[in-house]
């Protein structure tokens, strides 16, 4: 049977994490916006401990975040092996290659924040009945089908225009 270290203590892992994680982002917004003025960090750190405090109190919103942090740690992970991999494959840095293309910019931002969307979504429970919504109905079938289609008609339109262009 595995043994339970210090930090998978449910102490550690429902309060104290948490509570610094809040802490920390709190504090650190607030000595950058200076909010509370230029020299209060005393004052910023009272006020980021009452939050970190109350948000450790609070149940659904902790549990959202704890979600989203998992969410967090996996894409970190997959953008990593991503990038590994490129590295690998192509032999050369990926600023010169792909990052250069706007193109390519735009459909990694859509991706990401589709992704964090759909992140929330799950973190907060809504995403079952969204799920259920959009792709259990009678008519979803046909509706994602069209949506489809016409992305892919609109892709190739302004393929070709941008083509015919130069």
């Amino acid at each position: 049977m595995a043994q339970e270290t210090i930090l998978q203590h449910w102490i550690v892992t429902k309060f104290i994490l948490p509570f610094l994680l809040m802490f920390a982002l709190v504090y650190a917004i607030l000595e950058k916006t200076k909010l509370l003025g230029d020299k209060s960090h005393q004052v910023n750190a009272v006020v980021s401990g009452v939050i970190g405090l109350i948000f450790v109190g609070a149940v659904f919103p902790k549990l959202v975040v704890e979600n989203m942090i998992l969410f967090l740690v996996v894409a970190v992970i997959v953008v990593f092996v991503a990038l590994l991999l490129w590295a690998f494959i192509s032999g050369s840095d990926l600023k010169d290659n792909i990052l250069g293309n706007n193109a390519v910019k735009w459909i990694v931002g859509i991706v990401l924040v589709v992704a964090v969307i759909l992140a929330l979504l799950w973190a907060t429970g809504v995403s079952t009945s969204a799920i259920d919504f959009f792709f259990k109905n009678d008519w979803s079938n046909t509706f994602w089908t069209n949506v489809i289609f016409i992305v892919v008609i609109a892709g190739v339109l302004a393929l070709v225009l941008s083509k015919s262009q130069k």
